[in-house]
C-alpha cells in the first residue's frame, strides 16, 4: 500500500514537471512577498476609505480637520511664498462664501482657467465648500476646444486668471451666445481684458467672510467634487466626472503604496491634470504633506529648485524625465534630497540611466487614466513597469488585460462570448471590473452620457459584467509585472506585425541624444497595413548612422518607412508629443514644405522624397 502511494507520489509529481507546474511554484515563490505587501497595503486603503465612506466625509471636511490639528503647518509653496493650512482654509472659505451671497447654489457648475498656483486649489476647494462642482480646464486650450470645455459641462461661471485674459477675449463672443448667462470672474491684479466683461474676483474676496460657510458640512462621500478633462488621442475634450471619494481613494493608494509620509512633493505639472490635481494635492489636503508648485517646468531649474525647497519627493509625466537626462550633468544632479519620484511615461530606454544619474532611490511609475478605475502603481522598483497583477489570487483586484485587435481595440472572445484573458508575453487592453457601489471599482463617467457608454465593455470576466475599457495595450511577464506598450489605434500594422509607436520612439529618441520624435503609420497605396512614419525636431543628424543604428535595435518591420524633419514638435501641457495632426499630413510633399525623406535600408540612406518618388509611390511602382 505504502509502494503503490509513493508510485502514485511520483507519478503526481512527474505530471506537475512535465506540465510547466513547476513554473508556477517558481512565479509563486518569486511574487508571495510583493504580493502579500501589496495586498497589506491595499487593505489598508480599503479601510481608510471605509472610514470615510461610514461618516460620509468630503474633501473639504478632511481638509478642515486637519487644518484645525495643525494650522500652521506649510502647505504650499510658490515662488517666495509659504502658504499655512489656515491661510488656505481662510481664502477658500472666501471663495465658497462669495459664490453662495452671488446666488450660486450647491449642485451648480463653475469652470476654472488658471495657471499653476495655490490660488487655484483654493478657488475649487472653496467651490467645493459651498457644494459648487469645478471644471478644471487645460490652459493651453485655446477658441474652438476651449469654448467647448466651458459648454460641454453646464457652467454658470467662468473664473479665469489675468495672464489668460487674451484668450478669454478671443472667446468671449462666441461662448456669450451659447451661454448668455455665463458669468466671468477674473483673478488678477489688473483687468486685461479688452472685450470680456468680467468681475474682479479678488475685490469681491475682499468684502467675503473668512468664516466656514454654512454648507462646509453638507454634501456627500459619492458627490462630484470636479471635472478633469481628457483628450485621448482624437476629438474633443471629455469632461471626466472626479468624485470626492475618487480623489481620496486614489490619494491614499498613492500614499500607502509608495509610502509617502510628510513629504516636500515638488511639482512642475499642471494642477488641472490628474497626476497634479488629484494625486499630488491629495497628498496635501487630505494627508499633511507639503507641495511646491511651480508654474511651468524648467529642465534646467528643476533639481535647484528641489534643492531651494527641501523636496523630498517629485513628480512626473510624459516626456519630463527625457528633457531632465537631456540636461548637461552638473554638480546639483546628485545634491536634491529626492528619495521618490512618481508619475507615469518615463520609458523604459531611459529608466536605468535616469535612476544612476540622479540617484532617485525610487521610482514609482503607475498606470491609471484620469476617469477609469484600473489603476496601478509600481512599488517595488522594476525597471519598465507599470505595476503589476497578481498571478495568485488576480481576484483581489479585479483588473486585466484581454485580448483585442490592437488597431481597432475591439475584444477578442471565445466561444460562450466572454473576452480572452491575455497570458505571459501577451499584449492586449487593459480593463477594470466595474462594481457598483463600490468606489474602489466605479467608473463614474464622463459628462456626456454617449462618451460614457463607449468606455464599458460587457462580458469580460464572466457572462453579465462590466469592465471599464482604458483604450491602452499593456503587456504581462510571467511574474505579473505590466508594461505599457501604446494605445489602441497608435499601433499599427506593418508586413503583418503590429508595431508599437512608443517603443519605436523611446529607441530613436535615444540614438538622436533624446531630441523630440514621434513615430504614427500612414497609408500607402497598394500596400497592406500602414508604413510607419518618423518626425524629427529640427537638428544635426546623420542619416546613415541613425538608420545602422536603427537596423541593430529594432525588428526589419518597425524600422520607419519616412522621415519627415520639423521645425518643433510641441509638447502638450502634460509633455506628450501629439502626433494626430501629422499623422494626417503622412507624407504628402505637394502639400508640405518640411523635408521628408524615403529609408533605404539596403544601403542604410536616406532619399529626398521628389514628385518622381512620390508619384511612383502613389502609383505603385515602387514597392516599399
Amino acid at each position: 500500500m505504502i509502494n503503490l502511494v509513493g508510485q502514485l507520489a511520483i507519478a503526481a509529481f512527474t505530471a506537475y514537471v512535465v506540465t510547466g507546474g513547476w513554473r508556477y511554484l517558481k512565479v509563486v515563490l518569486v511574487t508571495l512577498p510583493r504580493d502579500l505587501t501589496g495586498l497589506v497595503r491595499l487593505i489598508k486603503t480599503h479601510w481608510f476609505l471605509y472610514k470615510l465612506r461610514k461618516r460620509n466625509a468630503t474633501v473639504p471636511q478632511v481638509f478642515k480637520e486637519n487644518c484645525l490639528a495643525n494650522p500652521d503647518r506649510i502647505i504650499f509653496f510658490y515662488e517666495d511664498q509659504k502658504w499655512t493650512m489656515k491661510q488656505m482654509d481662510e481664502l477658500s472659505n472666501r471663495i465658497a462664501n462669495a459664490f453662495l451671497e452671488h446666488g450660486f447654489q450647491p449642485g451648480q457648475e463653475v469652470a476654472l482657467f488658471m495657471e499653476s498656483r495655490p490660488e487655484f486649489v483654493a478657488i475649487w476647494l472653496g467651490l467645493a465648500k459651498a457644494g459648487i462642482v469645478s471644471a478644471l480646464i487645460n490652459t493651453n486650450q485655446r477658441m474652438d476646444t476651449l469654448i467647448h470645455s466651458i459648454t460641454v459641462v453646464n457652467c454658470r461661471a467662468l473664473i479665469f486668471g489675468s495672464e489668460l485674459a487674451e484668450h478669454v477675449d478671443d472667446i468671449y463672443e462666441k461662448v456669450r451666445e451659447r451661454s448668455p448667462d455665463l458669468e466671468f470672474f477674473q483673478f488678477g491684479d489688473s483687468d486685461l481684458c479688452k472685450k470680456a466683461q468680467s468681475k474682479s474676483l479678488k475685490s469681491i474676496l475682499a468684502d467675503s467672510s473668512a468664516s466656514d460657510p454654512a454648507t462646509l458640512n453638507s454634501g456627500n462621500f459619492i458627490d462630484r467634487l470636479f471635472y478633469i478633462y481628457t483628450s485621448g488621442t482624437t476629438g474633443l475634450p471629455k469632461a471626466a466626472i472626479i468624485k470626492h471619494s475618487r480623489y481620496m481613494f486614489v490619494g491614499a493608494g498613492l500614499r500607502n503604496l509608495l509610502c509617502l509620509d510628510g513629504e516636500i512633493i515638488y511639482t512642475s505639472i499642471p494642477l488641472y491634470h490628474l497626476a497634479g490635481g488629484i494625486m499630488g494635492t491629495s497628498q496635501c489636503l487630505i494627508f499633511n504633506s507639503a507641495m511646491v508648485i511651480k508654474r511651468r517646468f524648467s529642465a534646467s531649474q528643476f533639481w535647484p529648485d528641489c534643492i531651494k525647497y527641501n523636496a523630498t519627493c517629485a513628480q512626473y509625466i510624459g516626456e519630463l524625465c527625457r528633457y531632465l537626462l537631456s540636461q548637461p550633468p552638473k554638480e546639483v544632479d546628485k545634491q536634491h534630497k529626492v528619495r521618490v519620484m512618481f508619475g507615469n511615461g518615463l520609458r523604459p530606454q531611459i529608466w536605468r540611466e535616469f535612476v544612476d544619474r540622479f540617484q532617485v532611490k525610487q521610482i514609482g511609475e503607475f498606470y491609471g487614466s484620469t476617469e477609469g478605475n484600473a489603476n496601478i502603481v509600481n512599488f517595488n522598483n522594476t525597471p519598465g513597469a507599470c505595476g503589476f497583477v497578481s498571478r495568485i489570487l488576480p481576484i483581489v483586484y479585479p483588473v486585466t488585460l484581454i485580448k483585442c485587435d490592437p488597431v481597432t481595440g475591439v475584444p477578442q472572445r471565445d466561444s460562450r462570448g466572454v473576452c480572452l484573458r491575455c497570458g505571459p508575453g501577451e499584449t492586449g487592453e487593459f480593463v477594470g471590473k466595474i462594481i457598483e457601489g463600490d468606489p474602489t471599482r466605479s467608473f463614474d463617467g464622463y459628462a456626456n452620457t454617449e462618451a460614457t457608454k463607449k468606455k464599458i465593455v460587457r462580458d469580460v470576466f464572466w457572462k453579465g459584467d462590466m469592465a471599464f475599457s482604458s483604450g491602452d495595450l499593456l503587456e504581462m511577464d510571467e511574474y505579473g509585472y505590466v508594461y505599457f506598450k501604446d494605445r489602441t489605434g497608435d499601433t499599427y500594422r506593418w508586413k503583418g506585425e503590429n508595431v508599437s509607436t512608443m517603443e519605436v520612439e523611446g529607441i530613436v529618441s535615444e540614438l538622436i541624444r533624446q531630441q523630440d520624435c514621434v513615430v504614427y503609420g500612414v497609408e500607402v497605396p497598394s500596400c497592406e497595413g500602414k508604413a510607419g512614419m518618423l518626425a524629427i525636431a529640427q537638428g544635426d543628424i546623420d542619416f546613415p548612422e541613425l538608420i545602422k543604428q536603427m537596423k541593430s535595435k529594432l525588428a526589419p518591420f518597425a524600422i520607419p518607412v519616412f522621415i519627415r524633419i520639423v521645425d518643433e514638435i510641441e509638447a502638450t501641457g502634460t509633455f506628450k508629443l501629439p502626433k494626430v495632426k501629422l499623422q494626417q499630413q503622412g507624407y504628402n510633399i505637394h502639400k508640405l514644405n518640411d523635408p521628408i525623406y524615403l529609408v533605404d535600408l539596403k544601403n542604410n540612406d536616406c532619399h529626398r522624397l521628389t514628385k518622381e518618388l512620390y508619384d511612383k509611390i502613389l502609383s505603385g511602382e515602387l514597392k516599399l
